[in-house]
């Protein structure tokens, strides 16, 4: 008999699209978007995968219907933790810490 999976999240997911711009040292800013999003990490949608412990730089704008108020625009330092592939491959990573921006 299989055991279902256990959950190892230990924050909550909220399912956003969300449009990301991350910094790539050898092709400069990609543009993707996000699948879904906590406060310790992110899975986006982008046209070419990473590879796995690669640092990245991220910046995305959470808009007013999300946070309430004025749109906040958000830099992310993370590492990727896994790539699902597809035709649009999925990237997971866990963010190490972030700054908020000035409007």
């Amino acid at each position: 008999m299989m055991q279902p999976e256990v959950e190892r999240r230990s924050t909550r997911r909220f399912l956003l699209s969300l449009p990301v711009t991350v910094k790539d040292p050898d092709d400069g800013a990609m543009f993707a978007h996000t699948r879904d999003i906590s406060s310790r990490g992110i899975c986006f949608y982008l046209a070419k995968p990473m590879a796995v412990d690669t640092p990245i730089e991220f910046t995305l704008t959470l808009t007013p219907e999300i946070t309430l108020t004025e749109a906040i625009h958000v830099r992310c330092h993370a590492r990727v933790l896994r790539v699902d592939p597809g035709t649009v491959p999925a990237v997971a990573a866990l963010i190490d810490h972030y700054d908020f921006l000035a409007n």
